[in-house]
């Protein structure tokens, strides 16, 4: 029995320390960068694994797991720490929202709408259906932009500010919309951008996606204004691209000094994510972050408290 365990367990290290280290080689590779988004389960790994290897008493694997995990907990970790203050300012709830095409339960959606009353609500996957049933916000919120599609890349923008300018564009790849949106938070105007670039399976994809990036850090650039990026950006902020896009754009993840707050596939809890983010400049203060209920979706919504 002892020799039948121990087989399975050593293989699973070897995995574990292959999987935490080859990721961490900033090779732009679509295989290479799939493997980068599991950072948590790696850390969660690597825990469980030492503490059987400590268990069983083989030093050798015991120790390869310590150091596994806190590789992995150095790229986890940070999340955590950092929350920087928010000074006192006007306040704006964003609640960013990737509904699923097929998802016909739109009664969750409304009920969770209701009880978090966001100023500015992100919609992904917005198809003409949805669009129907989305008409119900109108008296909520005035100023409005959808963007129905068949499939999964339809966007819809709802907010109770003033929207001082909106366009739909594709920001890259065609077939891919974005929102572009001049908001006015008293007084105080700020750019945003909402986007669902496609998920990265295949080279193809991968350089769909990529593509992307490089638009919206052009768009992004050019602003002067306090800046938003959202979206389901199919990406973990371990990707190369993900990185290099916060850092031309100068925008920073929301979720620092608030966790992980992975956000899919909600039908596989053990193998969640955070590829849903909301991205500001450094004029924008960050209140509070987190996911908010399952909407009938394989996504969870991300709940925004801002401070301009």
């Amino acid at each position: 029995m002892r020799v039948r365990i121990r087989g399975p367990l050593r293989a699973a290290a070897v995995l574990t320390i292959v999987f935490s280290v080859a990721t961490l080689v900033p090779l732009d590779h679509f295989a290479l960068q799939m493997f980068t988004h599991f950072r948590l389960q790696y850390l969660a790994m690597a825990g469980l694994l030492l503490l059987a290897f400590a268990t069983r008493r083989e030093p050798r694997y015991a120790v390869a797991m310590l150091l596994t995990g806190a590789l992995n907990a150095a790229c986890v970790v940070p999340w955590y720490l950092d929350e920087r203050p928010a000074p006192a300012g006007t306040e704006m709830k964003l609640v960013l929202a990737n509904v699923l095409a097929g998802n016909e339960n739109h009664a969750r959606l409304f009920d969770f709408i209701d009880a978090e009353r966001p100023d500015v609500l992100l919609l992904l996957e917005v198809t003409p259906e949805w669009a129907t049933a989305l008409q119900r916000l109108a008296a909520v919120y005035p100023d409005r932009v959808v963007e129905r599609r068949s499939g999964n890349f339809g966007i819809a923008l709802f907010s109770k500010l003033p929207l001082t300018s909106t366009a739909v564009v594709d920001i890259g790849p065609p077939g891919y919309p974005s929102i572009v949106a001049g908001i006015d938070v008293a007084g105080t105007p700020i750019d945003l951008i909402g986007t669902h670039p496609t998920i990265p399976l295949g080279a193809l994809n991968y350089g769909a996606r990529n593509t992307q990036f490089d638009g919206l850090s052009r768009m992004l650039q050019k602003s002067r204004n306090p800046r938003i990026l959202a979206g389901d950006l199919n990406t973990t902020m371990w990707d190369v691209n993900y990185e290099s896009l916060v850092h031309r754009t100068r925008l920073r993840n929301v979720r620092e000094g608030f966790g992980m707050l992975p956000t899919w596939p909600t039908f596989l809890p053990l193998a969640m994510i955070p590829i849903d983010h909301v991205l500001v400049s450094d004029d924008v203060a960050v209140v509070d972050v987190r996911t908010g209920p399952r909407i009938g979706s394989d996504h969870l919504p991300l709940i925004v408290t801002l401070s301009l």
